[in-house]
């Protein structure tokens, strides 16, 4: 019975993870060949059809990683590190509505609060890697590959903030 609950939460935090990418599709699917397509980019900007493969493998690493923290069982540490989890999640599914979605109806403002919502992200998936640490050293490498995506998207949104 215990495996199965296991199981069940780990498909909860798969499922949770891929319903912020879901979000963040629906807005970057209309946009993306809309005012994207001609906006000023980084030069190191990679192509658009990478995006969706590193973030599917990201949100995976994300899920098992919370689940592996989940599984070491109830604690006020445990509570912190999975608070700072949604958290950063939260802001995650908030950065690409934003970026995408709100460009067309305020303009560049959009993408320099894009830029502060990604930079507090930043922030927070640190946080959450030291929170899971405490927790389980494997769930916080887990969280590194997404952090340094992360950070390689922080300054692809501040070079659309300055560009554009």
């Amino acid at each position: 019975m215990r495996r199965i609950r296991s199981a069940l939460v780990l498909v909860a935090f798969l499922a949770i993870a891929y319903a912020v990418a879901a979000l963040g599709t629906v807005a970057t699917i209309a946009n993306v060949d809309g005012w994207y397509a001609t906006a000023a980019k980084a030069p190191w900007s990679p192509p658009n059809g990478l995006f969706g493969p590193a973030w599917t493998v990201l949100y995976a690493l994300m899920a098992i990683a919370a689940w592996l923290v989940w599984r070491t069982g109830p604690s006020p540490s445990r509570r912190r590190a999975l608070a700072l989890y949604i958290a950063q999640l939260v802001l995650n599914a908030l950065w690409t509505p934003v970026f995408f979605g709100l460009f067309p109806a305020i303009g560049p403002p959009a993408l320099w609060i894009a830029l502060a919502i990604i930079v507090a992200l930043d922030v927070l998936v640190l946080l959450t890697m030291l929170a899971f640490r405490r927790r389980s050293r494997l769930a916080a490498w887990l969280l590194a590959p997404y952090w340094a995506w992360l950070l390689f998207a922080t300054s692809l949104s501040g070079a659309a903030a300055v560009l554009n």
